[in-house]
């Protein structure tokens, strides 16, 4: 498990903008479940996870006309029951982190694994969210 004085200022990033955080299975399972759609950004301490995901993730957001009902994050190596929980709504995917998931109606719909993030530019990430945002969000 990290120690929480690294991971918080990197839960931060995305808590300041809106995204709930999801600590615990229940938590993960009554947000997953809920009607609409929901993002879901396994978060981590990689340097992809810095450098593009969490920028490219708010980028999508920030700048998206449709956008998902929740904005939700569980940190990876940190919030342990919470992230094998998401994992097991995965399936079949395997472990990534970070990873970025949009559910709707309690269905994965759009899934971007790391090996899709590293080397990715934060505005890839972004244009890839934004057209998964326009197909599946009111």
């Amino acid at each position: 498990m990290y120690p929480a004085e690294i991971v918080l200022p990197m839960k931060e990033e995305l808590t300041e903008n809106g995204f709930e955080e999801m600590l615990t299975a229940s938590e993960v399972d009554e947000k997953l479940s809920s009607e609409g759609t929901t993002l879901v950004v396994i978060n981590s301490v990689c340097g992809c996870s810095a450098g593009t995901a969490r920028p490219g993730v708010l980028m999508a957001v920030h700048n998206s006309e449709k956008k998902p009902k929740l904005l939700t994050t569980s940190f990876a190596g940190f919030d342990i029951d919470a992230v094998k929980k998401i994992r097991e709504h995965l399936l079949p995917y395997p472990p990534s982190s970070p990873s970025i998931a949009l559910f709707k109606n309690g269905q994965l719909v759009h899934f971007i694994e790391r090996h899709s993030i590293e080397g990715r530019s934060a505005q890839m990430i972004a244009a890839n969210l934004i057209g998964a945002f326009e197909e599946h969000c009111n």
